[in-house]
């Protein structure tokens, strides 16, 4: 069973949904797994599909029937398993029904190999179309002291649809740190060196911003990662 509240840290659960080293990753845990055949047993993996590279090296959204049959068939291959517990769509593509996209993933359980479905950043009302078709286990969103989103409506409907919250990014992509990431540092950062949040005077100003915070978890005498983990997981969620 999945947790009603849960962070995306790895804890007994290994999440190789990373599209920038997905392919290495599950090849990695499936040779991990093959020299420790009693660990499947141990773990709950989950993983993701539904973003594709395009020709010129950037990514598209691709939650086509097709598309995510084969990203499924070739996860599995690379960890060696015949079936995950949770399989996520990666990015919802917009000008595709969520009903139709939720059927494919229906047909992923019927045939053993998911237990469970979920979907990442999506909205409130997407997850009550999708939950009409197949129950969603889980809904993966960016949520922490400096992401508040989803209290805007997605952590009520998914306790009113016992669906899990898995939070990423809970210490702020390190702005919720003692070393958040200096400008200097996130330009060797595919990701963050094009996020609003981390380019320059963005990232200076978020620095000052949580400051009082870091200056707050010291006087408790705890990391502000800690404090921020703490925070989230006492939620009422």
């Amino acid at each position: 069973e999945v947790l009603t509240m849960a962070l995306d840290l790895g804890v007994n659960h290994i999440d190789t949904s990373n599209i920038y080293g997905m392919g290495v990753s599950e090849e990695r845990i499936g040779e991990f797994l093959k020299k420790n055949p009693s660990a499947v047993n141990f773990f709950q993996i989950a993983t993701k599909g539904g973003i594709e590279r395009t020709s010129s090296g950037g990514n598209r959204f691709n939650n086509s029937r097709e598309h995510l049959t084969k990203a499924l068939d070739d996860s599995l291959r690379r960890l060696g398993v015949d079936s995950v517990e949770l399989y996520y769509v990666h990015r919802r593509e917009h000008n595709k029904a969520i009903e139709e996209v939720t059927e494919t993933l229906s047909n992923f359980v019927k045939q053993g190999k998911v237990r469970q479905i979920g979907y990442s950043e999506i909205s409130p009302n997407s997850l009550i179309d999708a939950n009409e078709v197949h129950p969603i286990a889980a809904v993966q969103s960016e949520y922490s002291l400096s992401t508040r989103y989803p209290e805007l409506g997605l952590i009520q409907r998914s306790k009113s649809l016992d669906t899990a919250l898995v939070a990423f990014s809970p210490v702020g992509r390190s702005l919720l740190t003692d070393q958040p990431h200096s400008a200097e540092k996130v330009q060797s950062m595919p990701f963050l060196k094009e996020n609003p949040r981390f380019l320059s005077p963005n990232i200076e100003k978020n620095i000052a911003a949580a400051q009082k915070f870091r200056e707050l978890a010291c006087d408790l005498g705890v990391t502000a990662a800690g404090l921020a983990l703490a925070w989230l997981l006492n939620k009422d969620t």
